[in-house]
């Protein structure tokens, strides 16, 4: 058994890093959701965020949006031209997959320097991704609400994943310490 650890000790390292790290920072934020004051920023502060800057971006592009609370549920309805296309909730806020790629990123961790700075251009990333994500597909509902469903659950998720996971691919070959220990 203790030879399977010593030849295995990167993997359990990883592995352990990766769940000591996502356990931390989705505690962290499931008390920063459970404390967030909704008077203010409904239903939270990151959620309303994006549900703005989503609003924004769409009424750039020329679609008369307006983002109002949803009077049923913790969410914001987002209305293009008149017509209640989606619901903006926590889970649209990019935060859970921001901290998926953070913990993965500090498993294989680099240099501090570089590490700090790939996390942080990769969590700015991600986020405006999750956005323009968001913009994409309520103009896909707008034009084709008969792909909802694979708008929705396939293609946008797919973006969104496929773009941590190239951030991970190209964070392993070219910073972590593991691949400067197999060079």
């Amino acid at each position: 058994m203790k030879v399977l650890f010593i030849k295995y000790k990167s993997v359990i390292k990883f592995i352990l890093t990766f769940l000591l790290v996502y356990a931390v920072l989705s505690f962290s934020y499931k008390f920063y959701l459970q404390f967030s004051d909704g008077s203010k920023f409904y239903p939270d502060y990151l959620t309303h965020l994006v549900a703005k800057q989503s609003e924004a971006l769409l009424n750039t592009l020329g679609y008369k949006t307006q983002v109002l609370p949803h009077p049923d549920e913790p969410s914001m309805k987002l209305i293009v031209n008149g017509k209640y296309l989606a619901r903006v909730i926590e889970g649209c806020n990019g935060i859970s997959v921001i901290i998926l790629f953070l913990s993965f990123i500090v498993a294989f961790s680099g240099k501090l320097k570089t590490t700090f700075f790939f996390i942080l251009s990769g969590s700015v990333l991600i986020y405006s991704i999750n956005l323009i994500r968001i913009v994409l597909l309520t103009m896909g509902l707008y034009h084709y609400p008969d792909y909802e469903e694979v708008l929705h659950t396939v293609i946008f998720p797919g973006i969104i994943y496929g773009v941590v996971f190239l951030l991970w691919i190209f964070w392993v070959n070219r910073f972590s310490k593991l691949n400067k220990n197999h060079a």
